[in-house]
């Protein structure tokens, strides 16, 4: 069954990550990387945002990852959830949840991000933001 990716920002739950148990050796920039670089083997990652632990918590990074898909978040969520990745130690990676009865409104997506999606799902990498007149048609 073919899944609907609209050309929004995703806020969808089942699209966003939380990933937990980040070291706190790396820097957080690198942390963005091999995040970016270990779940984008399961689909487009709309974005990766690093932050530290809570004063209260032990050092280390918590990470938000959201999709396009949420079936390529859920994929990336069975397959790294208490796994090394990158690091020495497992992380815990699980689906966000969100109450019901907060409503959002979809936000359109800017254009480097249209161009993103649209050359990940249909396989194109040179979109043309100009009209061109076809000689058999016209405008």
């Amino acid at each position: 069954m073919a899944e609907l990716v609209p050309f929004a920002v995703p806020i969808e739950s089942d699209k966003t990550l939380l990933v937990w148990e980040l070291s706190s050796g790396p820097t957080a920039e690198a942390l963005h990387h091999s995040l970016f670089t270990a779940f984008s083997q399961f689909g487009l990652v709309y974005s990766v945002r690093v932050f530290p632990n809570a004063a209260v918590a032990h050092p280390g990074f918590y990470a938000v990852i959201k999709f396009y898909s949420a079936r390529a978040a859920h994929r990336a969520q069975k397959a790294c959830d208490r796994k090394q990745l990158f690091q020495k130690s497992p992380v815990k990676v699980r689906l966000g949840t969100r109450h019901k009865a907060v409503q959002h409104q979809a936000l359109a997506l800017n254009s480097s991000k249209c161009q993103e999606l649209a050359n990940y799902y249909f396989g194109f990498n040179g979109w043309s933001k100009r009209i061109i007149k076809d000689r058999y048609h016209s405008l």
